[in-house]
């Protein structure tokens, strides 16, 4: 690296590069765990207009933990209803179906649109209000390197990363698109799979610069690549991405429309019979997106390669989309953003090395943006990792729980380019003139594709593989990516009885209905009390404690809760029921008015000299004055014998079983979690 005189040097635990949403969501972990991080990212601004805008509920419900998705709730632009446009036996295009647009009571949320940079804006918001953390913008990384002598060791810092810093002419991207009728206009082609990547322009530039010689080195725990398709954390580690591009090229655009089109409000999915496709996105503040397929590169770029962008213009874009919505008319007087990019499909061979410089988002995973998946899929990759490596980092965990972030994102990364390429397939193609057209694409079949990606395309259908933080029966291998995330002791292996609550799926996000606190009666949705702070879930369902049989059981899983060689002890700081490790939930079907909190072991209580009793700990699954009645127990089909529930911090079910088998839960710890004997040093002090 050569000499590094008088070059500052600092320690950070975790260095995050790109603050696009999936560097923030890791962002917003790492101060809500209290871990000592930086973020920085090569370009001078956020973003202001354009980029992603779809957000799925199982986002939302994630949004919703970290403090903010009622701000995303009341901003957005809710999508209910999904238009069908195909061309009649004359080739007209008309209305042929309406389906919903989310599958109704899969979530207590719904599909929204509300561009990236309010999205951003929200996080930035929730990062100050809960650390010091900030984007430190204008600074790109110039080299990385990994004492591989030194990865295993838990408390060193073994990437080393310099970066440069950039003056604010540097760090801000060329833009010199203009609308149809002159008015100047951002695009995003600057980040848009056209256009190469310009750090290494950057890098040229900043030589030449008064400021070059602005360079710092900081040695980090941990770094996370979100740095988009281009990654340069990519690059630097050897990795890459394997798939192909397909030929479509499509084009967006952001305007106010002016039209005669029914539909223009609702999302809609158009083909004509000869002209292309167009997908509707109806936004916020009377903006409308629109999804328009141009042609294919033989046609656009030189030789069937990469298309030319230069041919690309807003003109050219809407031109397209009214030969397609031909006979309505389309027009506008205001265009908020533009871009074009190429169908593609790619996959990382690897999301990390050595477990400790990580992949995330575009860096990964390229597919087409038409599902509504690149900025939820991103955002879910680091929401995944995140707790995690703040759990090692402070010493919870051990180090073999980060092999399960590969073991999970990248498969179902594999799950997405697999439904995308589907996707892309019969949303691009041509649509079938009658049964005998082998070439066209079947009406009928888009339709079903369509139905069937709305599970898939709503997050709430991932479901995550046996490992040692998912107690599934079967081989961990096959149920993710290939990794090996097995339980090394197979004596601590546990698998969970899903018989005893049926609709609580080990693997997938913890489901949500309303509840009542015992002793205020207030309904509250279950998911609200699982907000993203760290902290594991253990949540007893009793059943009815009225019952003598499930009294007694309840209080003997009191007394293992509480006894000196149980989970609560043996892995958090000074032992008990309130700490920064865990927390012990109730959950049960007596009536409400017939128990009261003292009927409860008193794990589910924790009492405070100078507070009192923790009230917040103890629910019933019974009827509210003013807001029904959740059913939580039929609804989930839990079991009346009772059972005990882990969640993840990431609310994912970990562990279904009997009320009778505490030791399971003491097991099912043991295998990655670290005794308060073995914590390594305290977090990295900051710079």
């Amino acid at each position: 690296m050569g000499s590094t005189y008088d070059v500052p040097e600092s320690n950070v635990d975790v260095l995050i590069v790109g603050a696009g949403p999936a560097g923030l969501m890791m962002a917003t972990w790492m101060a809500k765990c209290g871990i000592n991080a930086r973020i920085v990212d090569k370009r001078g601004t956020k973003i202001f207009n354009g980029q992603a805008d779809g957000l799925q509920c199982r986002t939302l419900e994630i949004f919703d933990s970290l403090g903010f998705g009622h701000r995303v709730w009341r901003e957005s632009n809710h999508m209910l209803e999904i238009c069908l446009w195909n061309p009649d036996e004359k080739g007209i295009i008309r209305r042929g179906d309406r389906i919903p647009d989310t599958i109704p009571g899969i979530s207590r949320f719904q599909q929204v649109v509300l561009h990236q940079g309010r999205i951003e804006r929200y996080f930035l918001d929730e990062l100050k209000g809960c650390s010091d953390l900030e984007v430190e913008r204008g600074v790109v990384p110039v080299e990385l390197t990994i004492d591989v002598s030194n990865v295993e060791n838990v408390g060193a810092c073994p990437v080393t990363v310099k970066l440069r810093h950039l003056s604010e002419e540097e760090a801000t991207p060329k833009q010199s698109a203009t609308s149809a009728n002159g008015q100047a206009v951002q695009d995003g082609l600057f980040r848009s799979n056209l256009t190469a990547d310009d750090t290494a322009e950057l890098l040229k530039v900043t030589q030449l610069s008064s400021k070059a010689d602005t360079e710092e080195i900081v040695h980090a725990k941990y770094v996370l690549g979100a740095d988009g398709a281009h990654s340069w954390v990519r690059g630097q580690i050897g990795l890459r991405l394997e798939g192909d591009s397909t030929d479509y090229i499509w084009g967006v655009l952001d305007i106010v429309p002016i039209t005669d089109f029914p539909d223009i409000r609702m999302r809609c999915a158009i083909h004509s019979a000869n002209a292309g496709s167009v997908m509707v996105i109806p936004r916020e503040n009377k903006l409308v997106r629109l999804y328009i397929q141009l042609t294919t590169t033989e046609k656009i770029g030189e030789g069937g390669s990469k298309a030319d962008r230069s041919k690309i213009s807003p003109q050219v874009i809407l031109e397209s989309a009214q030969r397609i919505m031909a006979p309505y008319k389309i027009t506008y007087r205001k265009l908020d953003w533009w871009t074009a990019y190429q169908i593609g499909q790619r996959v990382g061979t690897k999301f990390s090395v050595h477990e400790r410089v990580f992949l995330a988002g575009d860096a990964v995973h390229t597919h087409s943006p038409k599902a509504g998946q690149g900025m939820n899929v991103s955002m879910q990759d680091t929401f995944n990792l995140g707790w995690k490596i703040a759990s090692v980092v402070k010493g919870i965990s051990s180090r073999s729980i980060l092999k399960t972030y590969q073991s999970e994102r990248r498969r179902i990364a594999q799950d997405l380019i697999e439904f995308d390429r589907k996707f892309s397939r019969l949303f691009s193609g041509r649509p079938a003139k009658d049964v005998m057209d082998a070439e066209g694409i079947s009406m009928d079949e888009f339709k079903k594709a369509f139905e069937k990606g709305n599970m898939f395309a709503s997050g709430i259908a991932v479901d995550y593989g046996a490992s040692m933080i998912v107690a599934k029966r079967g081989d961990t291998s096959d149920q993710g990516d290939g990794t090996d995330v097995s339980v090394k002791d197979p004596k601590l292996r546990v698998v969970s009885d899903q018989s005893l609550a049926a609709g609580i799926e080990v693997g997938k996000r913890m489901p949500s209905v309303k509840v009542l606190n015992q002793s205020d009666a207030r309904p509250w949705h279950f998911q609200e009390l699982l907000p993203s702070n760290g902290r594991w879930r253990v949540v007893v369902f009793p059943g009815d404690i009225l019952k003598s049989d499930q009294k007694k059981k309840l209080g003997e899983v009191g007394k293992a809760f509480e006894s000196a060689d149980s989970f609560l002890h043996r892995f958090t700081p000074g032992g008990g029921a309130f700490n920064e490790v865990f927390e012990i939930f109730a959950v049960h079907m007596a009536p409400r008015q017939s128990v009261t909190i003292f009927d409860f072991p008193s794990v589910f209580r924790h009492y405070d000299e100078v507070d009192g009793y923790d009230y917040s700990k103890i629910y019933a699954d019974d009827a509210s004055y003013h807001e029904g009645f959740g059913k939580m127990y039929e609804t989930f089909g839990i079991s009346d014998k009772g059972c005990i529930v882990i969640l993840r911090p990431d609310q994912y079910v970990s562990y279904v079983g009997p009320m009778e088998d505490t030791a399971a839960v003491n097991s099912f710890f043991e295998t990655f979690m670290l005794p308060q004997s073995h914590r390594n040093e305290p977090p990295a002090v900051g710079r």
